[in-house]
């Protein structure tokens, strides 16, 4: 019988960065995939702004970016009549301006999905061994107690099974998951919403797209309404057909004659050599699982929440789902935290997933996808999501609160105000390490990180006090002649502590503890904070 600690089931873009996490936090883990390899088509694009701290936190986020459009190419994003006709409106994403941008030391990419799982699989393979991954493998079968699951992995190709035992299950297997069916999970919200077509074409439309680089190109037409898709932002396109039942068109109706019919339409050029190379319709739903965690299985990703892809937040939202998770299954696989640290996983992603997926939906239903209505624009939110991005702000026995209220904003959707407060993003500050500019981002990874001002020392020795943990406590203090340094001067207001405060920010880059000056006895006050996160010590009300 194969043993192991951690089954994968599912090899896209989310399980592959679970595998990654995985096995950077020391964790050994098999993922199976039942295609033969990475996907073959485009699917999801973007890459928000966190997602790619996440991958410059697992070292691929360079490679990502030259897998993806060249930065600079997705300056905005367009309303038309056609490519070649009429300009309605063309607007910069709020994400892209100047404020929203020094929230973080990184930018958003647009990778289309199949060049980029390919390149989380080449360093899941290079971290965790080519073994780690088995495609053209499928997960058949699976029933767990209370010390795992038991069950069978088939060989797609040869047939053969292989009986395995995990201690963990990750369910990464997308939006018509078999493990969430099995387990008797409920859905929550809206299915089926509206339909749409994807058409993925070969076409040049340099000449109509050069002067105005933009991720998406709206045609809004009284008989179509459509997105053409950037991808490589010259002859690969994806093509997206809006609501085709409202035009009384059905799924089998869209030969790859019809689409090139309709992409000519759209491009305004009825001569243009199109070449279709791959059709797909779908139907759009906003659900959300009832719960993430069923015994020692976790669902992530499209398996625990489907949403519209209007704003871009599928991908995102499963990755930064498993970069929650990884950590946490780590700290229990290796003792030193209780079992119950994973029931945060549920506590912490579900509401979140919660308000995304409705945001989501209500970004589509406010360009008008249930109706054949032409030129409606969208709701202001859309692509200005920042609260969404960056202001998730968990409540959690893994969070030790300070009594310090949340950060007033005048809307969370579109708001993002730093803030160190327990359970929220450890805020981007620039510092020095050295002559090395550096972000505050780039410290947090497989570890957690204790950040104290100049006069921190005894906080920092009180780390060094605490000795080996999984996973591992780095301590730095912050302020001229320290570890790092703070040239701006930023760092205390932006963590919200004295110059002899302490702040623990956890794996994932989110806050568990707050200390805003120094203790009386700081390793104490340490210890019983990691007690805390880790479920070692019930979790303060």
């Amino acid at each position: 019988m194969l043993d192991i600690p951690v089954l994968i089931s599912g090899g896209g873009p989310v399980g592959l960065t679970a595998s990654l996490l995985l096995s950077q936090h020391g964790v050994r883990s098999l993922l199976v995939e039942r295609h033969p390899s990475t996907a073959l088509t485009p699917k999801a694009r973007g890459i928000n702004a966190r997602t790619m701290e996440v991958f410059r936190q697992c070292g691929i986020d360079t490679a990502v970016r030259q897998a993806g459009l060249q930065e600079g190419r997705l300056g905005l994003i367009v309303w038309t009549e056609s490519l070649a006709g009429e300009e309605i409106e063309r607007r910069v994403p709020g994400r892209a301006t100047p404020k929203n941008m020094a929230a973080t030391p990184v930018r958003n990419c647009l990778c289309a999905q199949d060049d980029l799982e390919p390149v989380i699989r080449r360093f899941a393979e290079e971290a965790g061994g080519p073994e780690a991954l088995r495609f053209n493998t499928e997960l058949t079968s699976f029933s767990q107690g209370p010390d795992g699951v038991t069950g069978t992995l088939t060989d797609r190709t040869s047939g053969v099974e292989t009986p395995f035992r995990a201690r963990y299950l990750i369910a990464a297997e997308g939006a018509q998951s078999r493990v969430r069916r099995a387990l008797g999970v409920k859905m929550l919200g809206e299915e089926k919403v509206y339909d749409s077509v994807n058409i993925l074409f070969h076409a040049e439309l340099t000449q109509w797209v050069e002067h105005r680089p933009a991720a998406l190109y709206f045609v809004e037409q009284d008989d179509l309404r459509a997105t053409f898709l950037t991808i490589n932002g010259t002859d690969r396109w994806g093509f997206l057909i809006h609501s085709p039942k409202n035009f009384g068109w059905k799924p089998e109706d869209f030969t790859p004659e019809f689409c090139a019919e309709l992409i000519r339409k759209g491009v305004g050029v009825p001569d243009i050599d199109v070449t279709v190379l791959g059709i797909g319709p779908w139907e759009a739903s906003a659900i959300i699982a009832d719960r993430y965690r069923t015994g020692n299985v976790f669902l992530a990703g499209d398996a625990a929440h489907e949403m519209p892809p209007t704003g871009g937040f599928g991908l995102n939202t499963g990755v930064q789902d498993v970069h929650n998770l990884a950590w946490k299954i780590s700290a229990v696989l290796n003792g030193k935290a209780d079992d119950s640290l994973l029931d945060s996983y549920h506590a912490e992603r579900q509401p979140f997933g919660m308000v995304v997926t409705q945001n989501a939906l209500a970004n589509a239903l406010s360009m008008g996808r249930t109706a054949r209505q032409s030129k409606v624009l969208p709701r202001r939110e859309f692509l200005n999501e920042q609260g969404l991005i960056f202001g998730a702000a968990y409540e959690s026995s893994a969070v030790v609160p300070d009594g310090t209220p949340r950060v007033a904003v005048d809307d969370p959707v579109t708001d993002y105000v730093p803030s160190a407060r327990p359970g929220g993003r450890a805020p981007h500050v620039f510092l020095t390490r050295g002559d090395e500019q550096i972000s505050t981002v780039d410290l947090f990874g497989p570890h957690f990180v204790l950040l104290t001002g100049a006069d921190g020392g005894p906080w920092r020795r009180a780390a060094q006090a605490i000795g080996p943990m999984v996973p591992p406590l780095k301590a730095y203090t912050i302020g001229t002649g320290r570890d790092l340094g703070d040239p701006d001067g930023n760092w205390h207001a932006a963590y919200g502590v004295d110059s002899d405060g302490a702040v623990l920010v956890r794996p994932d880059g989110h806050v568990a503890w707050r200390s805003r000056s120094g203790a009386s006895n700081p390793e104490g006050a340490l210890r019983a904070a990691l007690d805390r996160v880790f479920g070692r010590m019930p979790a303060i009300a």
